[in-house]
C-alpha cells in the first residue's frame, strides 16, 4: 500500500454504516425549526451530507472538503447539491446558515477558540452548529501510533505529527455559551464490531487517524509501519470468541443554538 495525503472516499466507506450512525445522532438533538438553509462542513463523500437531507428536506444544502477526492465521491452520490473544494479554516461563506453540521471533521482543523465562534456567526437567529469530533486520543489505537512514530526508524520524518488539541465538554460549553441561547453538550462511548481482527481495526484507522503518519513515509517505512501497528493492535484489542474486536470509540457531541 501507498499512502498519499488525499483522503481517499473508498477507504473511508469501508466502514460508512459504523461512521455515519453519529451523525444521525447528532442530527435528532438538534432543535427542530424550519431550516431552509444548511451545510455539511468537512462533507467527505456524502454520507453525511445524504443524513443532512434527509433530516431537513427541501433545505437547500451545500458541501465543502479539502479532499477533491471526496468532493468527487460527494458529487457522484448526491448531484443534486453543490459541492466544492475548501479548507474550513479559511472558509469566508457569510450565511446566514440555519443549520451547519460537522460531522468528523473539526478535530483535524487548529484555532477552535477562534473557529467555533465565528461560525455561530455565520447562523441565522434560531440556528444550530452541530458537531461531532472523535474523542479518542486516549484510546489504545492512537496512544500506539503516537508510541511507534516517536520510537522507531522513522522518529525523525514522523516528529510534530498530531492531531488538532482537544479540549473537553466543559471547554466547549465555556465558549459557546454566552454567543449562543442554547448548547447541549455530550460524550457517547459506540462499541464497534469488526469482524476481522486487529486487521479490521487497521483498515478503520487507514481511513482516518493513520493516513498523516503514512503520508510521511515512502512505500517500505509505510508497509513496516502498519506490520508493526497491527501487531500491537493485535494485543491491545483481543478477539472475542466469534473473532469479531468490539472497538470502543468515544465521540464528543456539541448543539450550539444561536
Amino acid at each position: 500500500m501507498t499512502a498519499t495525503t488525499e483522503w481517499q472516499a473508498k477507504q473511508y466507506v469501508l466502514f460508512e454504516n459504523e461512521r455515519t450512525r453519529p451523525v444521525r445522532d447528532l442530527l435528532a438533538a438538534v432543535p427542530a425549526t424550519d431550516v431552509r438553509i444548511a451545510v455539511d462542513l468537512g462533507c467527505g463523500p456524502g454520507n453525511s451530507t445524504e443524513t443532512l437531507a434527509e433530516h431537513v428536506p427541501g433545505a437547500a444544502i451545500s458541501g465543502l472538503d479539502s479532499s477533491p477526492d471526496m468532493i468527487a465521491a460527494a458529487r457522484q452520490r448526491l448531484p443534486q447539491f453543490q459541492f466544492d473544494v475548501s479548507d474550513i479554516s479559511t472558509w469566508d461563506a457569510a450565511g446566514p446558515y440555519d443549520l451547519i453540521l460537522a460531522n468528523a471533521v473539526l478535530q483535524w482543523v487548529p484555532d477552535h477558540e477562534r473557529l467555533f465562534p465565528s461560525l455561530v456567526k455565520k447562523l441565522a437567529p434560531g440556528g444550530s452548529l452541530a458537531v461531532q469530533m472523535p474523542d479518542n486520543l486516549d484510546e489504545p489505537a492512537h496512544r500506539l501510533l503516537r508510541e511507534i512514530a516517536a520510537h522507531g526508524p522513522w522518529a525523525h520524518k514522523l516528529k510534530g505529527v498530531e492531531r488538532t488539541m482537544r479540549y473537553d465538554a466543559g471547554w466547549y460549553y465555556g465558549l459557546l455559551k454566552p454567543l449562543c441561547a442554547r448548547v447541549d453538550v455530550w460524550r457517547t462511548v459506540y462499541h464497534h464490531p469488526l469482524a476481522g481482527g486487529a486487521d479490521a481495526v487497521v483498515e478503520w484507522f487507514k481511513g482516518s487517524a493513520l493516513r498523516p503518519f503514512l503520508a510521511g513515509l515512502d512505500g517500505a517505512e509505510q508497509q513496516a509501519f502498519l506490520q508493526r501497528y497491527r501487531d500491537e493492535i493485535a494485543n491491545a484489542y483481543p478477539p472475542l470468541a466469534d473473532g469479531t474486536v468490539l472497538l470502543p470509540f468515544p465521540r464528543l457531541f456539541i448543539v450550539a443554538t444561536r
